[in-house]
This record gives structure tokens, sequence and C-alpha cells, in this order.
């Protein structure tokens, strides 16, 4: 979306997983002119393997960076493979009815809350995130009538009113990597694998949607895997 005023000066906070999704979006909104400032989470989940591949990028784009230590809220929200090592990670394609177990309970609520009160004390007046079309049949947190609701708070929750931009809300995966590289994005610069070993697994369902997306276009995803 572009936005209605100059936004050469105007500051934008983008929730940065170190996933391609976020990744692209955060050189969306440097595109569109917003002084970017990204910001990570450290939640409890099981590898912190993207969030060091978030520090890298931005150190080497000289974007402002936060990584934020929110691991106290595990014992909150833990009952999840992607937040408890000792739970197999489903290996399949996104489904309702078999990666219902790779949902965190209510994370993109607590960290777009957080997110939100990171730009009301920048007087940043939009907050992006990475939601997009695949993740609609599994994340409730990422479907449309929650990123509207959520606006709706975050216009009233403070004095400054802050807009939720979630601008891949309907696009595919694919749709994301094809505007990815028409910006001249290097994807091997992104972690998207659930498990944080030396190669990516190539079989959980966020590896097989990645894989999926560059196999749309003809091409091969630049990560290494272990399973080929």
């Amino acid at each position: 979306m572009t936005p209605t005023t100059d936004s050469r000066s105007t500051p934008a906070v983008v929730i940065y997983s170190g996933g391609m999704d976020s990744y692209t979006v955060l050189h969306r909104a440097r595109r569109e002119g917003y002084a970017v400032h990204a910001l990570s989470f450290h939640y409890g989940q099981r590898h912190a393997r993207e969030l060091d591949v978030a520090r890298d990028v931005c150190r080497q784009a000289d974007i402002p960076h936060k990584v934020v230590d929110i691991r106290a809220i595990h014992q909150l929200i833990g009952n999840s493979a992607l937040t408890d090592s000792e739970r197999a990670m489903p290996k399949a394609d996104y489904a309702k009815d078999n990666l219902a177990d790779t949902v965190v309970p209510n994370r993109n609520m607590i960290l777009l809350s957080l997110a939100i009160g990171y730009a009301v004390n920048i007087a940043a007046p939009v907050c992006f995130y990475g939601a997009h079309g695949g993740d609609h049949v599994l994340y409730p947190d990422c479907r449309p009538a929650f990123v509207e609701r959520m606006n709706d708070v975050a216009a009233i929750a403070n004095f400054e009113p802050v807009r939720i931009e979630a601008p891949y809300l309907h696009k595919s995966k694919a749709d994301i990597l094809v505007e990815g590289l028409e910006m001249g994005l290097d994807y091997a610069r992104t972690w998207t694998c659930y498990l944080g070993e030396e190669r990516a697994c190539g079989e959980c369902g966020s590896c097989r949607e990645r894989l999926n997306a560059f196999a749309a276009l003809g091409m091969t995803d630049p990560l290494p895997y272990a399973t080929p």
C-alpha cells in the first residue's frame, strides 16, 4: 500500500522474524520510503537462528533493530511444537488437520501489542507484519478478520493511533517471492525452517511452503536443505 502522506521521514515499525515473509515486508517498507525500525522477538521458540539472520540483515543494511527477549511468557504459551523441543515437529504441507500443533497461542496479538507500544514510543504511525494468504488455513491471527479488529484496537488504545499494515494478507508465498525478486532481494539471507539445524529440514510445513513457492516460479531455493 502506498502511504497517503510523505513517508520519507516517517518512522515505521516492522515485526521482523528473519523469515522470508518479514524480510520482504522489511524491504517493501523501505522501498515505500519509511524510516524502518525492525523489531524481533525471542519468545521461547525452539531456536534463535532466525534472530541471528535478522541481526545480520539489519546490521548490513544499517536498519535500527531491536531484539526483545520475552521468553518469560514461554510458561504461558509453550503448548506448541514451535516452542516445545520435546514435541515432534509435524512433517507435512500446511493443513488444518495436521499442523495445528504449530500454533503458538495468541502469538501475533502479543507481538503486535508490543510493536504498537514501540510505534507510539517513537512516533511511528504504522506497524508492518508479514501475515499472508497461505497462513489463513491454519493461523487465526493471520486472517483478515484478525487484522481488521487489531486495527480497530490500535486506533483507540493510545492517544496516538497506529495503523497495522499486512501488505501480503491476500497474497501467496509465491506472490511474495515474485515481489521480493523484483526488489533484488537475496533469499539466502533468510531462515524459514522450524528447526534450527545447520541445514533447513525440507520437511516441516514452513520449509515445504517455501520450496513450493520457488518451484512455482521454476526456481531453486538458495538455502541448503538436509532433505533434497
